[in-house]
């Protein structure tokens, strides 16, 4: 009796959003680009090599001009500053050193680049389709522009690939300049904390202005479709890419003899879909969103029956259709119409925004704390001119409990950007909107009959009127140890948590022993205050497939075949001592 043996993927990604796309990129990336520049990465290896002998001097403290000029690769020369258009002009009028005189056509076909041998295989709950779930939310939204800036992205081949990109197709005018961050003088107040610190004192700005071409945030239109054109850069647009199934269980241990006799000496990860499914793979990466498994909403109350979770209540990333159903027939009929929107964040003022232009009567929106403005959802810090700074003091911290503390500042809880906030100001002076700080629900009730909330506040608001929906714009906490799919990870293979978050190595990896890889939100306590975002999405995709190249490679039959698949080993490896009287050195 002859038995079918299983496909033995190399990895398996789960999650086809941001990070799952930034990882299987870069797996099939010849020649990525690096993440820090060769510079950087000396000092700081060398630095925390010789950090118990040396001592260190602030270079912002030179009175001398101690600016290095740019390493400039491919033999080009930096450009001249008294020939180069005004520093002000928008990024389509100026040219940077990864722009497309540089690099070739962004959106160059498959065919131009070496076939990969690694067999990667995608698993996503939501879609058949990269992306999914992301370009959903943002259409239910009405969303038009990313909060991100044009650096952050999840193109491994150019860091400046969706400025060249915007260049090549020409759609400069998708473009907004994120104002105001750039050669932002420091306050008093900032300066005397950097001061007690001890980083640099000399120029008193939180973003270089040579980096303004980079403070220019993209539509969301622009951003989806330069994705694609990644999609097909690299050939994972292919049919059997990505299955649409959603992952309960994972566990990773030897196969049973019956099923695969050649490879029975070695473990690997079986994963249990929702229909029964089994695949197999030698490494996985678990790429989930703010919308997987495990991501817990958080709620003011926890709606107690169904009419309120579908007609009178939902959370923001639950929005499907907007404003419902019911609210949406009292507008039709010219009736009045009021809604509640609970949060702080990006989202709350964008829900707000929509729902009067969707012709509601007014909005009240209600949050905890103040009402904070901020560019990013972290501090400039870490993205201007010193953010190698605020890194390098991150991933040199003693413990995990104090890089929670620091990803917890960074953050800073939700904010919304000065855009936004004007927006909400202008709403607000038409008494088309009313905002509330430092306001929390005490209580509330929802009558069946009138489909009506009525909600009691501290500090009580003056005038508030029975409501029709509330949305919950209070965002997500994510704890590992309430993963249903890693229970069995968690039994067999135990780790420690420290605030929902996992302690995994530097590579991203489970254990050492268990090449278990988790990037994004989960993997925050090794990729810092960025590891939400899409920057988070790109480092972290760039660690995995260093440790992929090591772990693929531990096999003698699997490294024959991956050498070199993400741009790391020897690729003439195999011409020493191939040519006639030749030796081996």
């Amino acid at each position: 009796m002859s038995t079918t043996l299983p496909t033995i993927h190399d990895v398996i990604i789960v999650g086809a959003g941001p990070c799952g796309l930034a990882v299987a990129a870069r797996i099939h990336e010849q020649t990525p680009s690096a993440v820090f520049t060769d510079e950087e990465h000396q000092r700081y290896h060398w630095i925390k090599k010789h950090t118990s002998k040396m001592k260190l001097i602030q270079a912002g403290r030179c009175k001398k001009n101690g600016v290095r000029a740019e390493k400039w690769n491919r033999g080009e020369q930096p450009p001249c500053s008294c020939e180069g258009p005004a520093a002000d002009a928008p990024p389509s009028r100026r040219r940077s050193s990864g722009s497309i005189s540089s690099v070739p056509s962004l959106s160059s076909d498959r065919s131009t680049l070496p076939e990969s041998s690694t067999s990667v295989l995608v698993l996503d709950g939501t879609s058949q389709h990269w992306m999914q779930r992301w370009n959903n939310a943002f259409c239910t939204l009405e969303i038009k522009q990313l909060r991100s800036p044009m650096f952050f992205h999840v193109d491994p081949g150019d860091r400046d690939g969706m400025l060249a990109y915007t260049q090549e197709v020409g759609r400069e005018n998708d473009l907004w300049e994120i104002s105001g961050c750039v050669g932002k003088e420091m306050s008093k107040h900032k300066k005397k904390k950097r001061r007690q610190s001890g980083k640099p004192q000399t120029i008193g700005v939180e973003i270089d202005e040579r980096d303004r071409k980079d403070y220019y945030s993209p539509s969301t239109d622009l951003f989806a479709e330069y994705c694609e054109s990644i999609i097909r850069r690299y050939g994972l647009d292919h049919p059997d890419q990505i299955l649409k199934s959603e992952v309960t269980d994972i566990a990773y241990d030897y196969l049973p003899d019956n099923l695969d006799i050649t490879q029975s000496s070695c473990k690997i990860f079986t994963l249990i879909t929702s229909t029964g499914e089994k695949v197999y793979s030698r490494a996985a990466v678990l790429a989930m969103g703010a919308g997987g498994a495990g991501i817990q909403k958080i709620y003011p109350w926890k709606p107690s029956n169904s009419a309120e979770g579908t007609d009178a209540c939902c959370h923001s990333m639950d929005i499907k259709t907007f404003p419902s159903p019911r609210v949406q027939a009292k507008i039709q009929h010219r009736q009045e119409t009021h809604i509640v929107i609970v949060g702080g964040g990006l989202s709350s003022a964008q829900i707000l925004d929509m729902a009067i232009k969707k012709g509601i009567t007014k909005v009240w929106l209600l949050m905890r704390s103040e009402f904070k403005v901020k560019h990013f959802d972290i501090s400039l810090p870490w993205m201007g001119k010193y953010k190698n700074w605020e890194k390098a003091a991150f991933w040199s911290a003693d413990t995990d409990e104090e890089r929670l503390e620091m990803i917890i500042n960074a953050r800073n809880g939700g904010s919304i950007t000065p855009r936004y906030t004007k927006i909400v100001k202008e709403h607000v002076s038409r008494h088309r909107a009313s905002v509330h700080t430092h306001t929390e629900i005490t209580s509330h009730s929802f009558n069946p009959d009138t489909q009506l909330w009525t909600l009691s506040t501290d500090p009580p608001i003056p005038n508030l009127p029975p409501v029709d929906y509330v949305y919950f714009a209070t965002g997500a906490r994510s704890d590992i140890r309430e993963m249903p799919l890693l229970s069995n990870m968690h039994k067999q293979y135990p780790i420690e948590t420290i605030g929902g978050l996992p302690c995994l190595t530097d590579d991203l990896m489970w254990r050492d022993d268990v090449p278990l890889y988790i990037t994004g939100r989960l993997g925050g306590l090794r990729l810092g205050p960025g590891a939400p975002n899409l920057e988070g999405a790109r480092l972290g995709a760039e660690r995995i497939a260093w440790s992929l190249e090591e772990v693929l490679g531990q096999d003698r039959e699997i490294g024959d075949r991956c050498e070199g698949f993400c741009g790391l080993g020897n690729r003439y490896a195999s011409l020493i001592g191939s040519a006639e009287g030749g030796d081996e050195r």
